[in-house]
């Protein structure tokens, strides 16, 4: 990540906690592409665990791998928390920055909505449900991004923005692990489906949100 990009708007940016790992990855010089790069590792793993969790042999199993997801889920946020703090604050962006802050986390939000596309035997709905939370994800991104290019600044409104989706998943996650030592694994597959319509309708108001108001501010300015 580079320079002064506009920056979504993150209480946790905020916290003594964040500042201080920010300040020990800049001490240490990890650069920020990387720490971008180490988002899509975690969300990888994240979605290599899910479809695991809901074919594991036993509900321990089960359980230790939707909690494994949802910790990628949230390593993969950490990761995109730090690259901008590092960049900005600690003040090692790079003229590549705005490329690695943006581009590994679509490739981030597909990984995670992919594995759960394949979480869910049994589903009517399920891979057709991942591939659209994967695709309308992407979408929410390029709606921002089209509003930069053009001059109508970037809009980070939700209610289904990168952090709703990832909390969305997460909540899932962990109520599937807790499904699974219940012995009910059946029905944490129901539950990331139903995480999934949310997530993907969620997803189709927020596009429908930034382009009227990507719209209204360019015709304000015409």
């Amino acid at each position: 990540m580079s320079g002064e990009p506009a920056r979504r708007p993150l209480q946790s940016r905020g916290k003594p906690w964040a500042a201080a790992l920010a300040r020990r990855l800049t001490t240490w010089r990890v650069a920020p592409n990387f720490i971008s790069a180490l988002s899509v590792v975690f969300a990888g793993a994240a979605g290599a665990c899910l479809p695991l969790a809901v074919r594991a042999a036993s509900p321990a199993a089960a359980a230790l791998l939707f909690l494994a997801t949802a910790a990628g889920i949230q390593l993969r946020l950490l990761a995109n928390l730090m690259d901008g703090m590092v960049a900005v604050e600690g003040g090692l962006g790079s003229k590549t920055g705005e490329l690695w802050n943006d581009l590994p986390d679509r490739f981030a939000d597909a990984l995670v909505f992919a594995g759960a596309a394949y979480a869910q035997p049994g589903s009517a709905w399920g891979v057709e449900l991942g591939w659209a939370a994967a695709v309308l994800a992407v979408i929410t991104a390029y709606v921002r991004v089209l509003g930069a290019a053009a001059g109508a600044g970037q809009h980070f409104l939700g209610p289904m923005a990168k952090q709703q989706r990832m909390a969305t998943m997460t909540a899932a996650c962990v109520l599937g692990a807790a499904l699974a030592l219940a012995g009910r694994a059946a029905l944490a597959a129901h539950v990331l489906t139903a995480a999934l319509a949310l997530v993907v309708a969620g997803a189709a108001v927020t596009i429908a949100r930034r382009l009227l108001t990507i719209a209204g501010a360019l015709n304000a300015r015409a």
